[in-house]
């Protein structure tokens, strides 16, 4: 009996201390701090609050409080196939998730005929003038004339605007406005104009639809991104969407400097500082800084440009006078390719923009408040400042983003 009792001791400590030696941890492999040799949770598991919020994907994280735009699907036999955006990793750190409209998702077949239109003339009246004809990408998908000519060797009034990091065009009211005057509303929406205007393509979307239906590759090539052979107008534009949302960058000799993976010159620095200041260069008002990464706010301001306005810009959309003159905040990003600047090209360099800010403002009835040393014709900066200043926004502009052969013409 004592042997017995003795046995039955020896069983439940060894069982008591087996059960107490349990490694505990977070067993949710969703979790940051995940313990994949954990036995037992401990009930200390932390989220991260960007993820993937589409439950139809295989890498739905529920614990998520903000899409990050990584989410994966698993294929489906016949449907189009799943891309999701490639963001940089300043932007998924300080940026809210990309905007994709839900009846557009990105697909990789969606994004391949978007870049096969977007580089064909077919488009244009005469079959001469593709979307790239005014946003090259060796130009950061704008051109480098002060106004960019049409198919009948019209020029416009207004300086091409480069194209990249569309997705995130949304400003503080959550308006994703389009184009220096913000007439289009959404990336779609901006795709349909350049084609009927009269100094651009100079066509008509029954004439440049029935073009694309009557060609070899087209109708199968929509089929595959949309499942249908029929072609219209807004089919076109979602595909060139798709892929104009893919033109992101984000990964500049600065953007590895905040990243803590490179570095800058100690007059980019001092460049930095400036921009960053009130009493500096004051830029961060309009085009941010290091925590917002797209160095815009993608408003509308008006600049100090003119004392009165041949051209009225929002207000010419609006109808209110007090948006006479304001036009959006262009990105900062990739100064070194997109020459002349301004809405109307009227700055051939960048000495010349930084000269404006410095001593060349003009004082009209709506100009800004953020330009808070009008009154003095601008910040008054030195010439070292100035090259200072040059110096960290020519840090900004991103060689592999012009060279990308993704953005290239496949035709």
């Amino acid at each position: 009996m004592k042997n017995l009792l003795k046995i039955l001791f020896i069983v439940v400590t060894v069982l008591t201390t087996y059960a107490c030696s349990k490694k505990e941890g977070c067993t949710d492999p969703l979790a940051t701090n995940f313990n994949p040799n954990a036995e037992e949770d401990d009930g200390q598991c932390i989220y991260a609050e960007k993820g993937c919020m589409d439950s139809r994907a295989s890498n739905f994280n529920p614990h998520a409080i903000t899409d990050d735009g990584s989410c994966i699907f698993p294929l489906v036999p016949g449907q189009p196939t799943p891309s999701p955006l490639q963001i940089p990793q300043i932007f998924s750190q300080s940026l809210p998730a990309p905007i994709i409209p839900i009846n557009n998702p990105q697909t990789v077949e969606g994004v391949s005929l978007g870049r096969k239109l977007f580089f064909d003339p077919i488009l244009s009246g005469d079959g001469t003038l593709a979307c790239a004809s005014c946003h090259s990408p060796e130009f950061s998908f704008t051109d480098n004339s002060q106004f960019s000519t049409g198919i009948t060797l019209q020029q416009g009034d207004r300086n091409s605007m480069p194209i990249f990091n569309a997705a995130w065009n949304v400003d503080i009211n959550s308006d994703a406005k389009f184009f220096w005057d913000g007439r289009a509303n959404g990336l779609e929406d901006q795709a349909l104009g350049p084609v009927v205007n009269p100094i651009e393509m100079n066509n008509t979307w029954i004439n440049a639809t029935a073009s694309l239906q009557a060609d070899s590759e087209y109708p199968s090539l929509f089929n595959a991104a949309f499942g249908t052979t029929i072609i219209d107008s807004s089919l076109v534009t979602m595909a060139l969407a798709q892929f104009e949302r893919t033109l992101i960058s984000g990964n500049s000799r600065a953007d590895l400097f905040f990243l803590g993976q490179g570095s800058l010159t100690s007059s980019e620095l001092s460049g930095y500082d400036l921009f960053t200041t009130e009493f500096g260069g004051d830029c961060f008002h309009c085009h941010g800084f290091a925590n917002e990464p797209l160095f815009t706010d993608n408003a509308f301001h008006n600049n100090g440009l003119d004392a009165t306005f041949l051209d009225l810009g929002l207000g010419d959309i609006t109808g209110n006078p007090a948006d006479n003159g304001k036009f959006k905040t262009p990105s900062l990003r990739n100064l070194a390719y997109t020459a002349p600047y301004m809405h109307d090209g009227r700055f051939a360099t960048l000495d010349e923009v930084i000269d404006h800010y410095s001593e060349g403002l003009v004082h009209s009835s709506t100009i800004d408040p953020l330009l808070k040393y009008v009154a003095q014709g601008g910040v008054q900066l030195n010439p070292t400042e100035k090259a200072d200043l040059k110096a960290f926004l020519l840090s900004l502009s991103e060689p592999d983003f012009i060279t990308n052969p993704d953005f290239q013409d496949p035709n």
